[in-house]
C-alpha cells in the first residue's frame, strides 16, 4: 500500500484511509450506521436548541468510529462519576476496605476516654456501631467516661465543592462528607400516628439524639390526606425539626430522610445511643478529638471498594461517590482535602489520555455547575479502563444494565434480554449524559461511547429519549 515510505499505523492513519477509500472490511457496515445515527441525532437535538458532544471508540482497534463535537468540554453530570470510580479502583484498588473502630484503654470495666474513628468508609452504619460496641461490652466494659469523634483523617470542609450552590435543600442527595460518617450523614424521621384521631403522632428519628423536636403532627381521621411538614434549621452543631401537620389513623408510618447539616459529631451520638441500647454507661454529649488514641479496642472493615464502585454506576449515589473522592485524594498524597482529591483524579486522567482543554474536576458526584469532561475523554477512559485487567471487569460490573437494573431500569428496554448495554447516566436540569460500553453477543464489551448533551430547563426529556434512541 505505501511503496514510497514506511506504512501507515493501521488505527492511526490506515483506519480513517481505508474508510474514506471505500475498502471492504469487517466493521465497515457497523461505521456506517454509528455515523448516520449520530448524525440523526445531533439534528434532532440541535433543532431543539442543544448542544452534543458524542465520541463512538471501537475497543478492538482503538480507533474513535463516529464522533460530533468530541472535544467540547461539557458538564457530564453524574458521568463524573465514572473518573471518580476509575480512580478510586486504581489509587485504593478493588480489594481495598475501610477500617473504622473505637479506641482506647480499658481500665477494669471502664474506658476514660472512648474514640471513634475512621478512615473514610462511606458505608458505615447503625448496625456496624452496633457490632463495635458489642465487642466492648464482650471485653467486660460498663462505662465509658468520654465518648470523641475523630474526623482528622479528611479536612473540616465536610460541604463538597459546588454544593453550596443549592444550600438550603435538605434531600438525601446532597448529604456532607466527612471522615466518620454513619448512615450516610442523614437523619430518618418516622411518623407514627396515634390510637385515635386527636392524639399527637409519635415522632422517632434514627440515629436519636442528634435532632430535638418542635412543634407536632395530629392524627387525623382515617379518611383524612397525610400532610406532615418538616422543616430542619441548625442549632449549634446539631438540627432542629419543626413538624406540623396530620397523619391518619390507622394508616402505615410515614419515613422521611434529611441530611444533617454539620456531620461531625453525628456518628458519637449514635454511638451513645448504642452504648446505652447495650447497657454501658455513657455521657450525654460528645466531643471532637482522640487522633492521639492508638489503642484500637474494636475494629470494622467495609465492603472493598470493588463493589462500592457499584453505588456509582448503577445507584449513581453521590454520597458515596464524594467519599471516595475525598478517600482517593488523601490515599494518593496522604493529604485530607478537596484539592488533592482533584489532583488525584485529574493525574489518573491525564495518565490515560483521557483530560483534555477545557476539562476540569470538581468534585466527585457530578452534582451542579461544576465538572467539565469532552465526549472525546469519557470515551477514551472507558476504553483505557477495559483494556486494564486492574480496573475493567470491577468497572463494567459497576454499571447499569440497560433495561435491567440501576438507573436505566426503565430505559433501553428492547435491549433487556441481550443485557449489551452497560452505561452510567447523567441528568441536571441542563444536562443529559450516557456513556459506558456495548458488549458482544459473547459478552466482551465491544464499543465504548459517550453521549454528553448541554440543553435547556424543560428540554432534558427529550434530549434522553434521542440518546436511548
Amino acid at each position: 500500500l505505501c511503496p514510497n515510505g514506511p506504512a501507515p499505523t493501521p488505527f492511526e492513519q490506515g483506519y480513517q484511509w481505508f474508510s474514506d477509500n471505500g475498502w471492504t472490511f469487517r466493521d465497515r457496515p457497523g461505521i456506517r450506521a454509528a455515523k448516520e445515527a449520530l448524525t440523526k441525532l445531533r439534528g434532532r437535538l440541535e433543532s431543539d436548541g442543544a448542544q452534543l458532544g458524542a465520541a463512538v471508540v471501537d475497543l478492538e482497534t482503538g480507533a474513535m468510529v463516529a464522533s460530533s463535537g468530541e472535544g467540547t468540554a461539557l458538564n457530564p453530570a453524574s458521568n463524573a462519576k465514572i473518573a471518580t470510580a476509575v480512580t478510586a479502583l486504581e489509587l485504593l484498588g478493588a480489594e481495598h476496605r475501610f477500617v473504622s473502630g473505637l479506641y482506647g484503654d480499658v481500665e477494669g470495666r471502664r474506658v476514660s476516654r472512648l474514640v471513634l474513628r475512621s478512615a473514610g468508609d462511606p458505608g458505615l452504619e447503625m448496625a456496624h456501631l452496633g457490632a463495635l460496641v458489642g465487642q466492648l461490652k464482650d471485653a467486660g466494659v460498663t462505662e465509658v467516661g468520654a465518648v470523641l469523634v475523630d474526623q482528622s483523617y479528611f479536612d473540616e470542609r465536610y460541604v463538597p465543592p459546588a454544593f453550596e450552590q443549592q444550600p438550603d435543600e435538605w434531600a438525601a442527595f446532597r448529604a456532607p462528607v466527612a471522615a466518620v460518617s454513619i448512615e450516610r450523614n442523614t437523619v430518618t424521621f418516622t411518623v407514627r400516628p396515634g390510637a385515635k384521631a386527636g392524639e399527637p403522632a409519635t415522632v422517632t428519628t434514627r440515629p436519636a439524639g442528634f435532632v430535638s423536636i418542635a412543634g407536632e403532627v395530629k392524627t387525623g381521621k382515617p379518611d383524612a390526606a397525610e400532610r406532615v411538614g418538616l422543616s430542619l434549621a441548625a442549632k449549634g452543631d446539631r438540627l432542629e425539626a419543626r413538624l406540623s401537620g396530620t397523619i391518619p389513623e390507622g394508616s402505615r408510618s410515614a419515613v422521611y430522610t434529611r441530611r444533617v447539616d454539620d456531620p461531625r459529631k453525628l456518628a458519637g451520638y449514635a454511638l451513645l445511643e448504642v452504648l446505652r441500647q447495650q447497657g454501658i454507661a455513657a455521657p450525654a454529649e460528645v466531643a471532637l478529638g482522640g487522633a492521639d488514641e492508638k489503642r484500637a479496642l474494636a475494629l470494622h472493615r467495609s465492603a472493598p471498594v470493588g463493589e462500592l464502585v457499584h453505588l456509582l454506576g448503577k445507584d449513581s449515589d453521590n454520597f458515596t461517590a464524594e467519599m471516595l473522592f475525598r478517600a482517593a485524594g488523601a490515599a494518593a498524597a496522604s493529604d485530607p482535602t478537596p484539592e488533592a482529591a482533584v489532583k488525584a483524579v485529574e493525574g489518573v486522567l491525564r495518565a490515560r489520555s483521557a483530560f483534555g482543554s477545557g476539562e476540569k474536576v470538581v468534585n466527585g458526584s457530578g452534582l451542579f455547575d461544576a465538572n467539565r469532561a469532552s465526549a472525546r475523554s469519557v470515551a477514551t477512559l472507558l476504553a483505557s479502563a477495559n483494556g486494564d485487567p486492574r480496573l475493567g471487569p470491577e468497572l463494567l460490573a459497576s454499571l447499569a444494565i440497560g433495561g435491567v437494573d440501576g438507573t436505566l431500569r426503565s430505559r433501553l428496554r428492547p435491549l433487556r434480554d441481550q443485557r449489551s448495554v452497560r452505561a452510567k447516566t447523567g441528568t441536571l436540569a441542563k444536562s443529559v449524559a450516557l456513556s459506558g460500553y456495548i458488549l458482544d453477543g459473547k459478552g466482551k464489551p465491544r464499543v465504548a461511547f459517550s453521549f454528553l448533551v448541554q440543553t435547556t430547563p424543560g428540554k432534558t426529556t427529550p434530549a434522553r429519549d434521542a440518546i436511548d434512541e
